[in-house]
Order: structure tokens, then C-alpha cells, then sequence
């Protein structure tokens, strides 16, 4: 994730410190630390979105994940990810295609956060912890919920994960899969038969040749897998059980309250834009009208991000649902008004 050279911010603390002088100087130290250091930190409320303005791109940042963010084959950034980064470009640059996006797996993209670098991280908790970052990083609405579930061959006779008790489950060794498996069979009171893997590559193409029953990994991940041709012509079902879910977050930066409202605000129009109209209260966009001139976001706003990119429904559809290759189900995924558990402010 190079983006060209790195951001320097100005740290106001080693500058003060500087006219800290003896004894005698304590009052004329005060006036001076008023007169610098709150000035300058008044100055920096909108410096992430003067910078995007300046720049000219949002920029976004994650770990790849299928239908969240992942390159195309002509090295194009898609996903749910993705089109919510290009929500934000249209909020605050007036078009959706003003963002740079990148993945976070090497030690220099990694310090992109920890510098605060980038404009939106789309993170897990696990993540945030791995990566050391949580005092780097405010932590915003959540955009998705990834969850753990078993996959099996369609021919299998198994239709939820209790009917795989005794069979052999591929899985990867020390990862959170493995323990959300173990608890899930522990909370029936049932054993399966482990087969740890470390590489992914290997643990696939032992389910493909039907060395394990069944397979246990991300969702996503796994509807991603089941495209994957088979010489045998094997096909698999995803089983209906979550075996643990777990929220992927948009956050920002600490040091910009402004930029943080922005990001959430937009998040929120997504998911409140999707409910629908009725007698009683309003939809789509009118759901929850924000009127925020001070977060520099124009009274058009709202609808310009919905004509972009679509509401959270139709961002779903087209990265992860029926209208994607994955086909998965909204199941956490859909708006509290349908039964799912993605909630946002909207005039109740």
C-alpha cells in the first residue's frame, strides 16, 4: 500500500514543551502554551478532510476478504469495503471514484495506521488487537458481520453442523476457526474428529479430494471456496448454523473528531437508507436526514451518496448476495426492520 510518500502531522507536545522555562517564567510559559498549543490544536478538527480535499482521494484500507475487498482481474479494488470507501468520496469529493484502497498485510501498512496514514481502516476486534492499534484508531458503525460456519460436499447427508458429530472437519490450526469449532461441538455436548491444517491451500484440496467431511472456515471464505472447479465435479452447501459472528467496523483515526462523524454519518445513511416507506415513518434517504454544515458536507449530500453506490441492500446484493457470485443470505447482514441485527439512527 504505497501511497507515495508518507504524511507528516504535527505533533504540538515536543513544541510546547519548548517554552516550559524556570521558576520565574511559570505565567509567561502559560500564556505562551494557551497562545500556541490550543490554536494549533483548533486548526488540526478538520485536517483529515483538508487533506482528502487537498489530495484529492479518500483513502481505505483493510485485509482482503471475499466480497469485502479483494482486486479484480485487471487489479481493481471491489467489494462491500469498497463501495463503502466510495460513499465517503461521494459525501466529501462529490464522486465515488476518488478513493485509493490498499490491504494492510506487511509491516509497512501496518505502520499506515499506526501513523494514521489513511483515512478509514475496516478492521475486526481480533485485528485491532493483532495489529496494536486500538489507541491509533477510533472505533466506528459496524459495516458487516463476518461469522464462522461448515461447509460440506452437496451430496453430504449432513444438514446442520450436530449431524457432523464422529466425522472429520478440516480446519486451520491456532486460528479463532478452530476454537469457535470446538466450542460449538463442546456446547452439544458432541466430538468431531480434528484435522488441523497451517497452510489454506493444503486444507482445501484435502476437502476436495473428500479426505475431511466437511470444512470450517469464515463464511465469506468458504462461498468463495465453493467456486472453486473441482476435477471430481464436487459442489458444496454451506450448513445453516453460525458457529460464532463478529462485527467488521469502519475506523478512523484518533485525532479527528470531524472526520470520524463524517465516516459514521455516512455508514448510517447506507443502513437507514434502506428502510423501507411507510405510512408512519419515512424512507431511504429521508430516514435520517443529517443536516451537518459544520462536518463541511453540503444539504445534497445524503443523496449523492445514495445515487453512487445504492443503499446497504443493494451494496449487499451486488458484492456478497444473489446478484454476486458468493450467493450468500443477508442472515446478520439485514437491517433490524427485516430481522437482522444492522441498526442505525433513522426519525423513530
Amino acid at each position: 500500500m504505497e501511497w507515495g510518500g508518507q504524511i507528516k502531522t504535527w505533533s504540538p507536545h515536543s513544541d510546547c514543551l519548548y517554552y516550559w522555562g524556570g521558576h520565574m517564567q511559570f505565567l509567561l510559559t502559560l500564556l505562551v502554551l494557551f497562545a500556541v498549543c490550543f490554536p494549533v490544536q483548533n486548526a488540526r478538527a478538520g485536517s483529515v478532510l483538508e487533506r482528502v480535499k487537498a489530495r484529492g482521494v479518500v483513502r481505505c484500507s483493510s485485509l482482503e476478504r471475499p466480497g469485502l475487498a479483494s482486486k479484480d482481474g485487471n487489479g481493481r479494488w471491489a467489494g462491500l469495503n469498497v463501495d463503502v470507501c466510495r460513499a465517503i468520496a461521494a459525501a466529501v469529493l462529490g464522486s465515488p471514484e476518488k478513493i485509493e484502497y490498499g490491504d494492510f498485510e506487511t509491516l509497512k501498512q501496518v505502520e499506515a495506521i499506526r501513523n494514521q496514514q489513511d483515512d478509514v481502516y475496516f478492521l475486526t476486534g481480533l485485528e485491532i488487537n493483532a495489529l496494536e492499534v486500538a489507541d491509533k484508531i477510533t472505533p466506528g458503525p459496524t459495516i458487516f458481520v463476518e461469522s464462522h460456519s461448515v461447509m460440506v460436499p452437496s451430496v453430504s447427508p449432513a444438514q446442520h453442523v450436530g449431524d457432523l458429530s464422529g466425522k472429520k472437519i478440516c480446519f486451520m490450526i491456532a486460528s479463532t476457526v478452530e476454537r469457535s469449532l470446538k466450542n460449538y461441538f463442546d456446547n452439544l455436548h458432541k466430538e468431531f474428529m480434528p484435522a488441523p491444517f497451517s497452510e489454506d491451500g493444503e486444507m482445501n484440496d484435502s476437502y476436495n479430494v473428500e479426505n475431511c467431511d466437511a470444512v470450517a472456515d469464515e463464511t465469506t471464505t468458504l462461498a468463495m471456496t465453493r467456486l472453486t472447479p473441482v476435477k471430481k465435479g464436487m459442489t458444496s452447501r454451506i450448513l445453516p448454523e453460525t458457529l460464532s459472528a463478529y462485527p467488521v467496523i469502519a475506523a478512523t483515526g484518533t485525532a479527528d473528531a470531524q472526520w470520524s462523524a463524517i465516516v459514521a454519518w455516512t455508514v448510517h445513511t447506507l443502513i437507514s437508507g434502506e428502510r423501507p416507506e411507510t405510512k408512519w415513518y419515512d424512507g431511504g434517504a429521508r430516514a435520517m436526514p443529517v443536516y451537518a454544515p459544520e462536518l463541511g458536507l453540503d444539504k445534497n449530500w445524503q443523496r449523492r451518496v445514495i445515487s453512487a453506490v445504492g443503499n446497504y441492500s443493494n451494496m449487499f446484493e451486488r458484492n456478497l448476495g444473489k446478484g454476486s457470485p458468493l450467493k450468500l443470505d443477508r442472515g446478520f447482514n439485514a437491517n433490524q426492520a427485516a430481522g437482522g441485527l444492522l441498526l442505525s439512527p433513522f426519525l423513530d
